[in-house]
């Protein structure tokens, strides 16, 4: 990847910072729309969009492919079929979270240990995705209602899900022989930062 995709990949993940910073503020109660449901039904919202955004990141080395996925996005509201029409295109299109320990090779700063639990997984993607989407239109009155309480519940775990994928992971770009370690906070930097490791 050109230091110009790095950069773009990159920024999305700033993107992703920017909407969880908006997500805390209302958990923390430094922002309030002054009625409840309205600030679940916010972050439920940013939390859409976070997905969205790590769904199509792996495609921004392809500007043409990423804006028509993009495009599609505005019409495809299941997320079984985002992934799928994902995963045609780049099989390795999702973040793989690690961790990272000091290594005993030569020449090896740090081994990269596959995170097995805890994470945003592929399936609970679907499922989040979905239960956000549930509550973006307006309520049936002669419905049963919506469980707020299920949401306000939920939230945090789904949050701390996406922190646990995207803190720290490897990544693989759509027509790109390299692997990507990406750090969304270092010390003393804002925003995100990528390496390439070459593969090929």
């Amino acid at each position: 990847m050109k230091d110009k995709e790095r950069e773009k990949y990159s920024n999305v993940m700033n993107e992703i910072k920017r909407r969880t910073n908006v997500i805390h503020s209302f958990l923390n109660g430094e922002r309030n729309a002054m009625y409840n449901a309205v600030n679940v039904e916010l972050i439920c919202l940013q939390i859409r969009k976070i997905l969205e955004l790590i769904a199509l990141g792996s495609l921004v080395a392809n500007q043409k492919i990423f804006l028509k996925k993009v495009h599609n996005l505005q019409k495809m509201w299941n997320a079984k079929l985002i992934i799928k029409d994902i995963e045609r295109i780049n099989p390795d299109f999702y973040p793989k979270p690690i961790f990272e320990k000091p290594s005993n090779l030569e020449g090896v700063v740090n081994e990269l240990i596959d995170i097995k639990e805890g994470y945003l997984s592929k399936e609970d993607f679907i499922k989040v995705y979905d239960n956000c989407g549930k509550i973006l239109h307006a309520e049936n009155p002669l419905g049963n209602g919506i469980d707020y309480k299920y949401y306000e519940q939920h939230i945090p775990i789904w949050m701390e899900k996406i922190k646990v994928l995207l803190n720290s992971h490897t990544i693989k770009l759509l027509n790109d022989k390299n692997m990507y370690l990406v750090h969304m906070q270092e010390n003393g930097k804002e925003g995100s930062t990528v390496y390439v490791f070459g593969l090929a």
